[in-house]
């Protein structure tokens, strides 16, 4: 697949980006490169090779899920300006 220049104007707009006519035939050729590197990249026997996170096999380091320093409402509404059945009060903002 090639970009002409009419096409990469194109991708410019969709995309938001102010490329000046001058620049257009760069932007053009840039894309070509990628382009050029997908294919060849599409040439690659990738077949029985597992997706993976990182070059090396790692395992992240887990823990287990608990909370430890929980049923604290009383010391955190204790800096609330108004708070009403254990929950922060705040003004009506919607009518």
């Amino acid at each position: 697949m090639s970009i002409d220049t009419a096409t990469a104007a194109k991708v410019a707009k969709l995309a938001r980006i102010k490329v000046d006519e001058d620049d257009l035939p760069a932007l053009a050729q840039e894309f070509n490169a990628i382009l050029g590197f997908i294919e060849q990249l599409n040439e690659l026997d990738v077949d029985g090779i597992d997706p993976m996170v990182s070059v090396t096999p790692m395992r992240l380091k887990r823990r287990e899920d608990v909370v430890t320093d929980g049923d604290q409402q009383a010391r955190i509404l204790s800096n609330a300006p108004d708070a009403r059945e254990g929950f922060f009060a705040v003004p009506k903002v919607v009518e």
